[in-house]
């Protein structure tokens, strides 16, 4: 029943349930899930672009 919950909510059941506080966005964590499902050699692909994304873009907060 709280599976379902959660379900209905679009919240983590640890969210539900007060173990974190962090709240993970629906489509995201569908991009995660999908970007599993990849074969290995294309995950490090997208890993590399976000990885490189993410380092410019808190290089440009700090500037």
């Amino acid at each position: 029943m709280t599976t379902q919950l959660a379900e209905a909510l679009e919240v983590s059941l640890d969210y539900l349930v007060g173990s974190t506080d962090t709240l993970l966005e629906r489509s995201i964590v569908n991009r995660v899930l999908d970007i599993q499902k990849l074969k290995e050699n294309e995950k490090q692909h997208v890993f590399a672009l976000l990885d490189a994304f993410l380092k410019q873009t808190k290089l440009q907060s700090i500037m």
